[in-house]
C-alpha cells in the first residue's frame, strides 16, 4: 500500500507501520498497545455562544439527539453532549447511568457553554480553527446523498464553506454551525 503525505510517497509494511523511503518512521498505524485496548475516543468539544442556536441547528438541522447536559453553575458553564443514537436506543433514565452511557459512547460532540458569551454585546466569537493562524478544521458527518443533504441546507438557509461541485473536490460539502464552525459532509460510500 501506498499513500502520499506531505508530499512524500509512504509505504505500509504488512503489519501496517507506515514509513517513507527514506526509512524514517513517518507515522505508526495498525498495532495498538495492550495497556490501550479499552481506550475510546468519545467526544470533539466546541466552545458556543449561543446553546439555543447551536442544539436547534444539531438537532433539527443534523439531526443529533441531546444525549446529556451538565451544569456547572458555580463555575458558569453547561456542557450538551450530542450523537446519533442508534434505531430504537433509548438513554438510560437514571442520572448515574445516563453519565457512564454518554462518556462510553464513541464520537460525541461536546459543546460548551459559558455562561453571558449570549448576551455580552462585546463578545467576538470563538476562534474557530479555519482562520489564522489555523489549527482546528472540522468534524465530518456522513450522509446516504450529499447532494441531497446540502438542498435540504440551502432550503434551511445553512451558511456553506463549500458546496459539493465547488473546487476540485466534487462530492463533498462543508457547511457551517451558528459560531462558524465547519462540518464536512460526506457519503462514505463515494469518498
Amino acid at each position: 500500500y501506498q499513500r502520499r503525505v506531505r508530499g512524500n510517497f509512504l509505504t505500509c509494511s504488512p503489519q501496517q507501520r507506515w514509513s517513507s523511503p527514506n526509512k524514517k518512521k513517518t507515522a505508526i498505524a495498525g498495532v495498538r498497545p495492550e495497556e490501550t485496548k479499552a481506550f475510546n475516543y468519545t467526544q470533539t468539544m466546541y466552545r458556543i455562544r449561543d446553546p439555543i442556536k447551536s442544539l436547534q441547528f444539531y438537532t433539527q438541522i443534523l439531526g443529533m439527539s441531546l444525549l446529556n447536559k451538565f451544569d456547572f453553575p458555580e463555575a458558569k458553564f453547561s456542557l450538551y453532549f450530542l450523537g446519533y443514537l442508534n434505531a430504537n436506543e433509548q438513554p438510560p433514565t437514571d442520572p448515574r447511568e445516563r453519565r457512564v452511557w454518554t462518556f462510553n459512547r464513541p464520537g460525541a460532540l461536546e459543546l460548551t457553554y459559558n455562561y453571558g458569551t449570549d448576551t455580552d454585546p462585546n463578545f467576538a466569537g470563538y476562534h474557530t480553527g479555519n482562520a489564522e493562524p489555523r489549527g482546528f478544521g472540522h468534524i465530518g458527518i456522513t450522509v446516504p446523498d450529499v447532494y441531497e443533504a446540502c438542498a435540504r441546507f440551502e432550503k434551511l438557509g445553512v451558511a456553506f464553506v463549500k458546496r459539493p461541485d465547488d473546487g476540485r473536490m466534487k462530492g463533498i460539502a462543508f457547511i457551517k454551525d451558528p459560531d462558524g464552525y465547519w462540518i464536512e459532509i460526506l457519503s462514505a460510500g463515494t469518498v
